[in-house]
Formats: structure tokens, C-alpha cells, sequence
């Protein structure tokens, strides 16, 4: 994940899933599980701007997987501010 602070009150988000996570069909299924991972998750957390690079294992990964680790991230960036 990479992070910027924004001058939005907003949160913004983004992902990069390339071939390597796996076909188009995983890829999709990776994105839609992300977006509502951050949905669910993002919480109070403004003025940020960030990037969430799938790896390929993520292609492997289970939604509750997903969800868990996009928490972790989200608690770190808490803990940073």
C-alpha cells in the first residue's frame, strides 16, 4: 500500500491488480472484494489518498483473507496518525 495525504476531507482509494494475480475473472473477483473490504472498513479515516497493490497470492485468497489484511493496513495507518 502506498499513502498520501490529500488535501480532500474524503478519502480516496485505489488498487492495482495486474495479470499476475490471475485471469480476468480472479482479477474482477480480487477488485469487487477490495472495494468492499475498504467500504466496510474505512471508517474515520479523512484526508488520505492511497494505493493498494494486489500481489498474486491475493488471486489465491479468500474474501475473509482480503478483508482481515485490508483491517491490518487500515489499523497501521491509524496507529501512524
Amino acid at each position: 500500500m502506498i499513502t498520501l495525504p490529500a488535501e480532500r476531507e474524503k478519502p480516496r482509494f485505489g488498487m492495482a491488480v495486474s495479470r499476475k494475480v490471475g485471469n480476468a475473472v480472479v482479477r474482477n473477483r480480487v477488485k469487487r472484494w477490495l472495494r468492499e473490504s475498504f467500504r466496510k472498513q474505512r471508517g474515520d479515516l479523512t484526508n488520505l489518498d492511497a494505493v493498494f497493490i494486489a500481489r498474486p497470492s491475493a488471486g489465491e485468497a479468500t474474501y475473509s483473507e482480503l478483508f482481515e489484511q485490508v483491517g491490518d493496513l487500515f489499523s497501521a495507518l491509524r496507529s501512524r496518525s
